[in-house]
């Protein structure tokens, strides 16, 4: 049986006072979060690609992060997008030429020496692609072939994670090509995806060693004006996704080594929330197992 992760995606939220937090402002977010769970997803490293260059993490960020977190704490580091467009974001009637960091193995090893110190509490690097016309790469087997070429430069001693957004694609040959290139595929509940439960019923038993399970929605600025950015409560619950989908969570888990879940406060208005819904569902046993994992990690808080 492997390790269920559970957490959420970012953290910095203010309204989550009473869920996470001792105050609307509390002494060092991260540090308090990491009493409450084990893992998280770091989103403000994506956004790299401007169009004169590509941002890399600032030192003391990554050294105060490191320091928030005890050493079980595990980050799913979402790559710079200077690594998965194909071309930066232009403004509407203006073409951006060609992203010459497009899956360079160069970029990443310089990523990598950015994030250092945080590199041992890192469980997944995670590349996430946009939708791939052909107006940004001719077609499946061009990406594949870029891909694989990308996946097999980097050290093969980390974790990697892959996301894509071309329903389509997601099939059997895609785990196939993951796991031949030692891969995690990170698989999206929301927007114009496939069903999450659809896709691991059918190709769960393909997956090898780990999967990252993100839960988001499929309306991103629709939540946030319903909310006003007020994320405490559940304002659209998906109690029917969640009864689909946590069997096939509890599968991979008793599969595969490792399975983070990564929730959105989109999802439902409330990612802590969430996370308690299928943790009550999961039922005392998962919750139990859970939690005497996290004690002999060395957590603070034994309920995370």
């Amino acid at each position: 049986m492997g390790t269920l992760r559970i957490g959420t995606c970012s953290w910095k939220y203010p309204s989550w006072e009473g869920l996470v937090y001792s105050s609307r402002a509390p002494g060092n977010f991260l540090e308090e979060y990491a009493r409450k769970y084990n893992t998280v997803e770091v989103d403000q490293w994506f956004w790299s690609l401007g169009r004169s260059g590509a941002g890399l993490p600032r030192r003391e960020t990554v050294l105060e992060y490191d320091a928030a977190v005890p050493p079980e704490f595990r980050f799913t580091v979402k790559c710079p997008n200077a690594l998965t467009l194909t071309r930066p974001y232009a403004r509407k009637g203006e073409t951006a030429e060609p992203n010459p960091r497009f899956l360079d193995p160069g970029f990443f090893h310089g990523f990598l020496d950015a994030l250092a110190p945080l590199v041992p509490k890192v469980g997944l690097f995670l590349f996430q692609f946009e939708y791939l016309n052909k107006d940004k790469i001719p077609g499946r087997e061009a990406f594949l072939e870029r891909l694989g070429t990308f996946l097999d430069a980097l050290p093969g001693d980390l974790p990697y994670g892959v996301e894509i957004r071309n329903p389509r694609w997601i099939d059997g040959p895609w785990f196939d090509f993951l796991a031949k290139h030692g891969a995690a595929p990170a698989l999206l509940q929301g927007y114009w995806m496939e069903d999450l439960a659809g896709i691991l019923a059918r190709h769960g038993g393909r997956i090898r060693g780990r999967a990252c399970l993100r839960l988001h929605g499929e309306d991103r600025e629709g939540m946030e004006e319903r909310t006003g950015e007020d994320w405490s409560r559940i304002v659209r619950p998906k109690d029917g996704d969640l009864a689909r989908i946590v069997p096939e969570l509890e599968t991979l888990v008793d599969t595969l080594d490792e399975v983070y879940l990564n929730v959105n406060n989109h999802y439902e208005g409330s990612a802590p929330l969430t996370i308690d819904k299928i943790r009550r569902i999961l039922g005392p046993g998962r919750d139990r197992e859970a939690a005497v994992r996290v004690r002999t990690e060395g957590s603070p808080n034994p309920g995370a």
